[in-house]
């Protein structure tokens, strides 16, 4: 996959794992990453999809509904091209962030869905519950953080609240952040992801 990996200055810290949203490349979220967590590596994904010309992750049939079948296909695609980042570059396989916008959110919700301590913690920015009527794996210590907007013409409330409550009951520490910028990744909402993630370290340092 075509990819970019940057060497962060502290190796204790997560790798952040980029996912773009529609339309995005594997730089977009890499200023982002400077602000949840500036010292770690970084590694940014291209989707391997296409819609007009756009990267996804995954295809769609029509606005909001999955192609399911190939979201589940991609999801073992990426998991398995983690693992080999992992090995090329060096990186700690279990000592990753998920951080994903909107169909990045999605894929990386996804993987939470099929893969048990795929990532220690996820950064979801405006996502969707990826597939329904599924078991997820146990997410026992997995730290969630789902940034939404009230008035997201894209997703329901009732969609993002759907989202917390699967994970909760798949054993996850979910937080959830509203803000009132539509779709929009707002500053706000990068700040109230980056202090989550540095009080979440706190603790888990203490």
């Amino acid at each position: 996959m075509i990819h970019v990996f940057h060497k962060g200055k502290d190796i204790t810290k997560p790798t952040l794992v980029l996912f773009h949203g529609t339309g995005g490349n594997e730089q977009d979220l890499l200023p982002l990453a400077g602000l949840l967590s500036p010292d770690s590596s970084v590694l940014g994904i291209r989707g391997n999809v296409l819609e007009n010309g756009m990267p996804r992750f995954f295809r769609r049939l029509a606005e909001g509904v999955f192609d399911e079948a190939d979201l589940i296909f991609r999801t073992h695609e990426i998991k398995q091209f983690l693992d080999d980042a992992a090995a090329q570059y060096g990186f700690d396989a279990n000592n990753l962030v998920a951080v994903g916008y909107s169909n990045g959110a999605n894929i990386a919700g996804s993987l939470l869905f099929h893969y048990k301590e795929v990532f220690r913690a996820a950064i979801l920015l405006h996502p969707m519950v990826p597939l329904r009527n599924v078991e997820l794996p146990s997410l026992e210590g997995v730290s969630i953080f789902i940034g939404a907007g009230t008035n997201d013409p894209l997703i329901a409330s009732s969609e993002t609240e759907d989202l917390e409550i699967i994970l909760q009951k798949a054993g996850a520490e979910v937080t959830t952040h509203w803000g009132n910028q539509g779709h929009r990744l707002s500053v706000a909402e990068a700040e109230a992801a980056r202090d989550w993630l540095q009080m979440r370290s706190t603790s888990t340092n203490a």
